[in-house]
């Protein structure tokens, strides 16, 4: 029998993941053994409540509610606390205490990635960080990485499982937005509170993430546009579905041109938008994810999987650990994050993409000609335009009752040539402002093509 080294591992959380990751360890520790040639040994669990039952997989004599004492000796860290404090504090304790670092918090690295990054650095330990996005997709080993001498162009990602979820849902069963997120609630992929979710925070954490590994330059999560998908209708998805188009919550990373001053930056922003039905993105289904890569020299690369899960997550978290201990047993200083690129990141005004604008209108004659003069007026290109059938009472009332003054609506959807979203922005205000329009329902953008 070999005689391994032996190495500390230290796990702050037993949550779903947290849990999961202390069972698949305790389970399989000869077999990761082998792998890495050192013997991992689980020293402890932090947890903020001794008593909460934390199934079968974890045994109670490894828990402690003192999270620094077990930190402090410790060769390799796992956070999955969630959150920016304590988690922060732990982190940097761990990381000034000479420990590898493993973590699955998207928004503390989001928040504070470019400190943590710094401190690993000056002290020559490493920060893992797969199971943040995308859950058991590998993601980020491959960004950082494998396409590390690559010049990556754009990234489209499904990241939050919830929303798609209930946009696919929405798409595939007709449901409206309130019935399918109390599916999605009933089911266990929403929050009690799903607000993290629905309104595109979780996502655009990601985004921040996805972005800085992509274009080698820091992205605060200030810098991230956000819109969620509660301004997405039942109607919209039926239009969007006719057009040959499917409605999915994208976190879009980019690099663009100014349009100004031709200077290179780029984009990351989060936000419903239309996929062709014939883009690999429009089939991810249901709670999954996946993240669509387009690259100068490897082409269109897709992930897919399981975007959540305590144990698919833990899956992420073990193939860290994996790495951290293979470092630990042969030696060296961590790899710093790439960085240094120090693009700017621009405001979404400088974005270029085209639209479907869905208009409640006046049905009377010289309306459309009017709306198609405010597009102009703004330098938006109309490519298309579809007309419903008016809405009640214009579809009952006589030439006398037209002449009197009453008058119905009608629903437009306008579809444009390219734009810059700041000029599509001065469009929707005019329009929102003219006398014949009753109100502007949505504008979605169209990506992908």
């Amino acid at each position: 029998m070999i005689d391994y080294r032996t190495l500390r591992i230290a796990l702050l959380g037993a949550g779903s993941v947290g849990s999961q990751v202390a069972t698949l360890l305790l389970e399989h520790s000869d077999e990761l053994a082998q792998r890495v040639g050192a013997r991992l040994v689980l020293s402890g669990i932090a947890v903020r409540d001794l008593e909460t039952d934390r199934g079968p997989g974890v045994p109670r004599e490894l828990l402690t509610t003192d999270a620094e004492e077990l930190i402090v000796g410790s060769d390799i860290v796992i956070e999955l606390m969630g959150g920016i404090t304590p988690a922060r504090e732990y982190i940097l304790l761990a990381l000034r205490s000479g420990a590898d670092v493993i973590t699955g918090n998207k928004a503390l690295l989001a928040t504070h990635g470019p400190e943590l990054f710094d401190l690993a650095q000056q002290v020559g330990a490493q920060l893992y960080y797969e199971a943040a996005v995308g859950g058991a997709i590998p993601i980020i080993r491959p960004l950082r990485d494998s396409l590390a001498g690559d010049r990556v162009q754009r990234i489209l990602g499904i990241v939050n499982g919830t929303t798609n979820y209930i946009l696919d849902r929405m798409d595939r069963g007709g449901d409206d937005l309130e019935s399918a997120l109390a599916a999605a609630t009933e089911l266990g992929y929403a929050e009690a509170d799903p607000t993290g979710d629905i309104e595109g925070y979780d996502a655009a954490q990601k985004a921040a993430i996805l972005a800085g590994l992509a274009f080698h330059t820091t992205v605060p999560i200030a810098s991230v546009y956000r819109e969620g998908i509660t301004g997405v209708r039942a109607e919209d998805v039926e239009a969007a579905r006719k057009a040959g188009y499917v409605v999915k919550l994208l976190a879009i990373c980019e690099r663009i041109t100014d349009p100004e001053t031709g200077s290179e930056g780029v984009s990351a922003r989060v936000y419903p938008a239309l996929i062709p039905r014939d883009h690999p993105l429009a089939a991810v289904r249901g709670a999954n994810n996946a993240v669509f890569v387009e690259a100068e020299a490897a082409g269109s690369l897709m992930f897919y999987g399981a975007g959540a899960g305590g144990r698919e997550t833990a899956s992420a978290v073990l193939g860290d650990l994996v790495s951290a201990a293979r470092r630990h047993v042969i030696g060296g200083p961590g790899v710093a994050e790439s960085t240094q690129a120090d693009l700017p990141v621009f405001d979404i005004g400088k974005v270029s993409t085209r639209y479907r604008v869905s208009l409640s209108v006046a049905d009377r004659p010289g309306v459309l000609a009017q709306i198609a003069r405010i597009f102009s007026d703004h330098g938006v290109s109309v490519e298309a335009v579809e007309q419903s059938v008016p809405n009640a009472p214009s579809a009952g009332i006589d030439a006398a009752e037209r002449r009197s003054g009453v008058e119905g609506t009608a629903t437009l959807v306008i579809g444009t040539h390219t734009a810059t979203e700041a000029a599509l922005s001065a469009t929707v205000a005019a329009l929102a402002g003219s006398e014949s329009v009753v109100a502007v329902q949505s504008v979605l953008r169209v990506e992908g093509e």
